[in-house]
């Protein structure tokens, strides 16, 4: 395998300083709830929420729909689901990625039927080439068209979430794929 930075870490902190801004003017004087989509979502959040200027809480639920594949299987599983009343209250919700749309989807559906007062989504990377649904993310810090996306949180098989830079994973001829 081999790993092609995409996008720098330097680049990733100022557009999360950005868009914190326009959340933080967005949701001035309500009752935010921030609701990170494990396990992927946590490094974004993290930083996300350390440069937001307003009173909030935070939250977890954790979905799946690619184990470690390479394709979700269009089957989305909660594993962990969120602990907190959301009921009246505005959820944002942080995820790493948006691909085909399928589990943002059912997670905006999830928190609505919850009773929250308003729900939209916050994505660290909009990747396009695969989206099955008209959902367009609220808050977007990366927009890139197309390739299998690794580091500061997205994984592969529960590795490389530890880097620091987004990166395209790319298999090298001869071990199966020729690119992801």
């Amino acid at each position: 395998m081999k790993l092609i930075p995409t996008i720098e870490k330097n680049e990733i902190q100022k557009r999360i300083s950005q868009v914190a801004e326009d959340i933080s003017s967005d949701y001035a004087g309500r009752d935010l709830v921030m609701v990170g989509v494990l396990k992927g979502a946590f490094i974004f959040l993290a930083d996300l929420a350390r440069q937001l200027t307003l009173p909030l809480s935070i939250d977890f639920i954790q979905v799946s729909s690619y184990g470690d594949a390479l394709e979700s299987s269009g089957n989305i599983t909660v594993k962990q689901d969120i602990g907190m009343d959301i009921q009246g209250r505005h959820a944002l919700l942080v995820e790493d990625i948006i691909d085909t749309g399928a589990t943002l989807s059912f997670l905006v559906e999830r928190m609505k039927s919850r009773g929250a007062a308003s729900v939209k989504t916050c994505v660290l990377v909009d990747k396009r080439e695969r989206r099955k649904t008209g959902l367009k993310p609220d808050y977007t810090c990366h927009v890139i068209e197309k390739g299998f996306l690794v580091g500061y949180g997205l994984d592969y098989g529960e590795r490389f979430r530890n880097l620091p830079d987004i990166c395209r994973l790319i298999e090298q001829p001869g071990a199966g794929q020729d690119a992801l």
